[in-house]
């Protein structure tokens, strides 16, 4: 399918992923060198690391989530290359955001043009859950980049390499199976649609029963991947904790309605995104802008049909299942609706690029500065202050209890005890709580005996004066269905604990503390 009138330019996709590539790495310098974060320490990190030592893609060091092995195998390889470092691991990220970001570009300028490619790109390479993501060791933008490559050959009607594509994609992450079955439902309901609006203009041609099925394909090599998981360890998606958490616990229709609310404001305004959505709504009043070949021209409405099936399929899918509304679960389908709102953009205002501007400093806006209201740490550069925390916090207390027996709960339980994690030298012993709730930090005190040192800290960024604080009902459901909690910080953690706040650090909302138990004081006083 050609570009539709505009502006043509061609640019060799070797010369535009060098562009996007060097782009990336100059705006992350600052952070490839941190140490990793919640997920990444948790579990993708040690997965790669237990490929590369024993060529094993069922992890042993932690407990398999099912995920599928692409991205961990990529890692591991990276290391074999190159060597095992958060700076390789973060610049073969990056390496893969190139990668995705170029397939956007190439999708964006097979179905409207150059200027709309060009534009979508920046605006996605820069919107700050994709920025973040763009070196973190996850594995959903690899699969949202493949996703894309698969839409760009979908969109020149090549059914041999969107089969393809779309297989990695699943290969990367499960949920990717979501844009195939999405995109075969389409073309069975096109027909009907298509009729009833008048036909189609110069999107996708009309598919065959048999060139449908080729979408169907992704669903071989998620099923074999599957049947050896479970015939490795007994089970199919996943430990059974990983299942409970993720889809038995999540499975109730007020939840599934308000993580929906989640999903469209993560997919329309979430972190200043909302920017470029009011753009493209108010732009939709105006008429089409006139050039040289006539009125600019839309992207093709069987085209935008077809990502909407994509985008409405995440959205209702992944609030049903996920027991954490982590915005980099969308990362498939937010790079379309930005692609969307730009061409509208494009084709309907003149200075459509002072307004695309406008939205990229928002996005930058949004990266280095947080909300009035709760976010993810991974989603914007809260999670630097939060590494640098956890590294001052964890650096004092090797040097001053080398030793002891740390109280403490997730993720601070494997930074300490996996140094190839980047926070410590050598590990140290911990004892695990759950959270820094008083109920927890109360039933812990009553085991003061069993730790020395508490390391304490914030496990979520909060606004000094939140939206929505005052609204009862909204705290209630949080709770409840999201797992919301609120820490104790260290001063009264102290108290509850019966310790000594010996450390504190503080920034822009998050803290963390280390608390010496009186038996360490006592012990210090009777030398």
């Amino acid at each position: 399918m050609s570009s539709p009138a505009g502006t043509r330019r061609k640019l060799h996709p070797a010369l535009v992923f060098a562009l996007i590539l060097l782009t990336l790495v100059g705006t992350h310098l600052p952070l490839l060198r941190l140490p990793y974060i919640w997920d990444e320490a948790g579990y993708y990190i040690p997965a790669a690391r237990d490929l590369l030592l024993t060529g094993s893609v069922i992890p042993h060091s932690t407990p398999s989530n099912a995920h599928p092995p692409l991205v961990m195998a990529y890692l591991a390889l990276c290391w074999k290359v190159a060597g095992y470092a958060p700076m390789v691991t973060r610049c073969a990220v990056l390496v893969m955001a190139a990668f995705s970001l170029l397939g956007l570009f190439r999708l964006a300028e097979t179905v409207a043009n150059f200027e709309v490619a060009t534009a979508s790109t920046l605006c996605t390479a820069f919107y700050s859950v994709f920025f973040t993501q763009s070196s973190l060791a996850h594995v959903d933008l690899a699969a949202a980049g493949l996703t894309f490559w698969a839409l760009h050959a979908y969109a020149e009607d090549r059914r041999g390499a969107t089969a393809f594509w779309l297989s990695l994609a699943v290969l990367a992450k499960e949920t990717a199976i979501l844009a195939p079955l999405a995109l075969f439902l389409w073309e069975r309901l096109r027909p009907v649609i298509g009729a009833k609006l008048g036909g189609w203009a110069g999107g996708f041609p009309a598919a065959r029963i048999s060139k449908s099925a080729l979408l169907l394909v992704p669903l071989v090599p998620l099923g074999l991947w599957y049947a050896y998981h479970y015939r490795q360890t007994g089970f199919v998606f996943g430990n059974p904790e990983f299942f409970r958490y993720n889809v038995q616990a999540t499975l109730q229709p007020l939840r599934a309605v308000l993580a929906l609310l989640i999903r469209l404001w993560q997919a329309l305004g979430y972190l200043n995104l909302y920017l470029l959505s009011l753009a493209a709504l108010f732009a939709m009043w105006l008429p089409a802008v006139q050039d040289e070949h006539g009125d600019r021209p839309r992207i093709a409405v069987d085209v935008q049909f077809g990502w909407l099936a994509v985008i409405v399929a995440y959205l209702l899918a992944m609030a049903v299942v996920g027991g954490a509304e982590l915005a980099r679960y969308m990362l498939p389908a937010v790079p379309l609706v930005i692609v969307i709102f730009v061409s509208t953009l494009w084709r309907r205002v003149r200075l459509w690029r002072g307004v695309i501007a406008i939205v990229i400093l928002g996005f930058v806006a949004g990266l280095l500065t947080n909300p009035r209201y709760g976010i993810s740490l991974e989603d914007n550069l809260a999670y630097r202050d939060y590494i640098v925390l956890h590294q001052h916090a964890e650096e004092f207390t090797e040097a001053r209890y080398p030793m002891a027996r740390v109280l403490t709960a997730w993720p601070a339980s494997d930074e300490l005890t996996r140094p190839y994690l980047g926070y410590l030298s050598r590990p140290m012993r911990v004892v695990r709580i759950d959270d820094f709730t008083i109920e927890q930090l109360m039933s812990a005190a009553d085991l003061r005996s069993s730790f020395e040192v508490a390391l304490v800290f914030s496990t979520k960024y909060e606004p000094q004066h939140p939206l929505f604080e005052g609204w009862r009902t909204w705290q209630e459901w949080k709770t409840r269905y999201f797992g919301y909690h609120r820490d104790v910080p260290p001063a009264a953690a102290a108290r509850i604990l019966g310790g000594q706040l010996v450390y504190s650090e503080t920034r822009d909302g998050q803290w963390v503390g280390v608390i010496e138990m009186e038996q360490v004081v006592d012990a210090r006083l009777t030398r």
